[in-house]
């Protein structure tokens, strides 16, 4: 842990970009082609990706939007922010990106999630882009409509007199999915993707179980990753139209992992791991990618205001990866932490969670064998198909209790399982890296002032 300001060198003096920033929600990493998956193909953010840097260590902190997208917001965990789960806190004193951002000169406005994405309100927006041009409200599922947001965002910032910096939040693939009904039926939608996927096309993640009622969900699932592939496409385009692709950065990045079971409300690899493409004309290189470097959400502010060339005193959990984007390199960047308190209905299941490139530990502080973890994901068509096999099928009845009740401590090599499938608390032969971890953490939410420190401190006790 270590609080950093965020600076630009004295001798910078090109003129600052304008920023637009686009946030997927709840999609996986590598649900799109520029992240290799073998047949769900995003045109637009590949392309994207063509143009720009790759990130392929990127995370963010919670596997849940509201308190995932504070941490984007203010570069600060949740336990120093008071945003652990889905409210306001009104008295919150820290600056946030739009506070920061306006101070800095820039004009900001937001398109979608706009509470989800603010600490008190009311949230000192230039402008909400969530009302069209003829007046009428924007269907969160209309593709078209997030490239009208975007031209009306620029052209206020013109008349301003000021760069832009638009916070874009797109809001597929959350559910519901593209035409998906209540029961998985499939029903009519009028927001069709440019490609709809059929269940026979796709992969089951490793994470999940084969079954046809997985495979339904699941082609709805990515035929939404499309859908907000088109939008990101829609975006990219009112960009170049308005003549500012150029003087422009862009960043690409979800919020979270699938909203299905092991993946969304948790902390394990594909929960947290994150898409991260930026293009900044005459800084990042065609196709590039950093496969080397860890950097997450709570590092987001700190690298947008150096980015901006945006001076301010403010301090931060996370430190600016402004130096990855032009190509430098960083030392201690070989790790992220992750924070989870509580999901949407408020109900408290803390878990935290440091990843390495190789290893990931968590600690469930909730779990005492007869607790069942409260998530969203439970009322999936997956989930429910998995509880039903359950009752007479050993090994999902085995992931079925682990998703219920979970254990104190989980230990997983997510080089060769990232799918966090075998659980190496028990392996003495990775009783090392495992003891180096839990140490790692216990340090870091003793000096970062987390309430879940004590807790942590003696391992093996389960008390919520």
């Amino acid at each position: 842990f270590a609080t950093a300001t965020a600076s630009i060198a004295a001798d910078d003096t090109r003129n600052p970009p304008n920023l637009v920033l686009m946030i997927a929600d709840d999609m996986n990493w590598d649900d799109c082609g520029a992240y290799g998956h073998p047949s769900v193909r995003t045109p637009n953010i590949d392309k994207l990706a063509s143009q720009g840097l790759r990130y392929h260590h990127a995370h963010v902190q919670a596997g849940s939007c509201y308190p995932s997208r504070n941490v984007l917001f203010s570069g600060r965990y949740s336990h120093n922010t008071g945003v652990e789960g889905f409210y306001q806190v009104p008295t919150a004193g820290h600056p946030t990106l739009t506070t920061l951002m306006k101070n800095g000169g820039y004009f900001t406005a937001i398109r979608g999630k706009v509470t989800h994405s603010t600490p008190y309100h009311p949230y000192p927006w230039d402008l909400v882009l969530d009302t069209l041009a003829d007046g009428s409200k924007a269907h969160v599922k209309d593709p078209a409509s997030y490239g009208e947001s975007t031209r009306l965002g620029i052209q206020a910032a013109r008349k301003s007199g000021k760069p832009f910096c638009l916070m874009i939040n797109v809001a597929d693939p959350h559910k519901p999915f593209y035409a998906q009904g209540k029961k998985g039926e499939t029903v009519a939608d009028r927001f069709v993707p440019s490609r709809v996927f059929q269940p026979r096309e796709v992969p089951i993640p490793g994470f999940l179980f084969e079954d046809p009622v997985v495979r339904q969900e699941l082609a709805q699932y990515y035929s939404t990753v499309r859908r907000s592939d088109d939008a990101v496409g829609s975006i990219l385009k009112a960009l170049d139209q308005a003549g500012e692709r150029d003087s422009t950065c862009v960043m690409f990045l979800s919020d979270h992992g699938m909203p299905l079971p092991f993946a969304k409300t948790q902390l394990y690899h594909h929960s947290t791991h994150t898409p991260l493409i930026i293009r900044w004309p005459g800084v990042t290189q065609p196709a590039s990618r950093d496969s080397t470097h860890m950097v997450s959400a709570v590092d987001f502010l700190p690298t947008l205001l150096d980015v901006a060339q945006v001076r301010h005193g403010a301090t931060f959990d996370g430190r600016s990866f402004e130096p990855l984007i032009r190509g430098k390199k960083q030392e201690g960047r070989d790790f992220v932490i992750k924070v989870y308190n509580e999901n949407s209905g408020a109900s408290r299941d803390p878990m935290r969670g440091i990843q390495t490139r190789k290893y990931l530990y968590l600690y469930n502080a909730w779990a005492n064998g007869e607790r069942v973890f409260a998530t969203a994901t439970s009322g999936t068509q997956t989930y429910r198909q998995m509880a039903k096999r359950a009752a007479s099928d050993p090994a999902l009845k085995q992931r079925l209790d682990h998703y219920r009740n979970r254990v104190v401590e989980e230990f997983y090599d997510v080089t060769n399982d990232p799918d966090c499938l075998v659980n190496l608390v028990t392996s003495g032969s990775h009783a090392q890296p495992l003891r180096e971890l839990r140490d790692r953490l216990a340090d870091f939410l003793a000096e970062s002032g987390d309430h879940m420190a004590p807790v942590l401190q003696q391992p093996g006790n389960a008390a919520a």
